[in-house]
């Protein structure tokens, strides 16, 4: 074995923080050094009571979702922790993800986007396929462009479903295409206003990776990334990708508690095959008909 990937296997199996993958870059975004301590007041509103609170209330659906699997969810809580970033790790039977105040601190995060971001992290635990590669092929992970579609498309739905959607998003400026495509696609009122309320949660978070990128032109919902891949990227897609997946996903009139599938891109998602138009994942990313082969998995 190379002595390069000896030591990074050595790295992965001693750290009990972060997932490993074959460049580690396996946060939410990409490394980077931004540090928010929490002596930092005024940012946002994202308190250290709601940041519980919002962890609270995506742990308790997804905790005896994964304990149906054998499995047992564990959020670490690190309000303190300035880091700009989120993780997810698989540790024997334990599911783990782990959670920044730095992150919830950042400017550009709302209560939505920070939920956001945790139903991202579940997304590499249950997201389905396609999965990261790895040496031995396929590995455990949802990839990144998965996880974003997994956090609007589901979680983020269970996440809303009781609450008052329509009162909420009364008092939230929203762009007009996002209100018109969410309309065609959804007739109940509640669905309507947590497709709006997904949708916003995305630009939250989309704006946030622009901003670690120090881009300058804005993220919309009506600009989508206009690139194609000729395979599957399982890395950080673009900014303005990223938008386009977390708003598909809001758009997709599957519901919440069709699962994804490990071995199927097509099942639980709204996929070109069964001549869905709305709620697909972007071809910025993603590459339809792709088959990712055991062991022949390509970053």
């Amino acid at each position: 074995m190379k002595k390069g990937i000896l030591a990074l296997l050595i790295t992965c199996v001693a750290s009990f923080s972060y997932a490993c993958d074959e460049h580690g870059k396996t946060g939410i975004v990409e490394d980077n050094n931004l540090w928010i301590p929490s002596n930092v007041k005024g940012i946002n509103t994202i308190t250290e009571g709601e940041f519980n609170s919002i962890i609270d209330k995506i742990e308790a659906i997804y905790a005896p979702i994964i304990e149906a699997k054998g499995k047992t969810l564990e959020i670490e809580r690190k309000w303190e922790d300035g880091t700009v970033n989120a993780y997810a790790q698989q540790v024997g039977n334990t599911w783990k993800v782990s959670m920044f105040g730095g992150l919830a601190r950042h400017e550009t995060i709302t209560g939505d986007g920070f939920a956001t971001v945790v139903c991202h992290e579940l997304g590499h635990h249950l997201g389905g396929a396609p999965k990261k590669s790895s040496w031995w092929g396929s590995s455990w992970a949802s990839n990144e462009g998965q996880a974003d579609y997994f956090a609007t498309s589901k979680c983020l739905r269970k996440y809303m479903e009781n609450d008052n959607n329509i009162k909420m998003m009364n008092e939230v400026e929203v762009p007009a295409i996002a209100k018109e495509s969410c309309a065609k696609n959804f007739v109940n009122e509640n669905e309507y206003a947590m497709c709006l309320r997904g949708s916003m949660a995305g630009m939250s978070l989309a704006n946030l990776f622009r901003a670690l990128r120090n881009l300058t032109t804005d993220l919309k919902f009506d600009t989508p990334d206009s690139n194609v891949v000729s395979r599957t990227n399982h890395n950080h897609p673009a900014p303005q990708c990223r938008l386009d997946t977390y708003y598909q996903g809001a758009l997709c009139t599957i519901d919440a508690y069709t699962d994804l599938s490990d071995s199927d891109v097509n099942t639980g998602a709204c996929n070109r095959d069964e001549n869905f138009t709305n709620g697909l994942r972007p071809l910025c990313w993603f590459k339809p008909g792709e088959q990712i082969v055991e062991g022949q998995a390509q970053l």
